[in-house]
């Protein structure tokens, strides 16, 4: 039911990240556009999609099972350690990057926005294999 056989493909798998990227990206230029509550969770699920098809990436040859859990488990991680304040991980999270790849402060609404996307990402690879 979910598991993948063969390797991902390296290309198919590139794009996906980066139109994921551009759509993360992109979405808070068209934010006035878009509903609150789409606003609210759109940015969370397109990253736990991005981090689906990285970890697809990453791990090629394995099951869409297991590359969803550590896609689940990374995520969770991530969120949880925003728990933690300390001056070095804060002043990481305060530049750009470490701003979008950890984060501020942990939100419950997140946990389920990178469930979401990640539920996508395994319907997405279901679809193309």
């Amino acid at each position: 039911m979910s598991t993948m056989h063969g390797k991902r493909k390296v290309i198919r798998y590139l794009m996906l990240v980066t139109i994921v990227m551009i759509c993360g990206l992109s979405a808070r230029s068209f934010s006035s556009f878009l509903p609150l509550w789409i606003n609210l969770y759109l940015g969370d699920i397109l990253w736990g999609l991005m981090i689906f098809f990285l970890f697809g990436l990453l791990f090629r040859a394995k099951s869409t099972r297991v590359v969803a859990a550590g896609a689940l488990i990374f995520s969770y991680a991530v969120e949880i350690s925003q728990l933690y304040h300390s001056y070095w991980i804060d002043s990481l999270r305060h530049t750009s990057i470490g701003g979008l790849v950890l984060g501020y402060g942990f939100l419950w609404s997140d946990l389920i926005s990178y469930t979401l996307g990640i539920g996508f990402g395994l319907l997405i690879e279901r679809r193309l294999n």
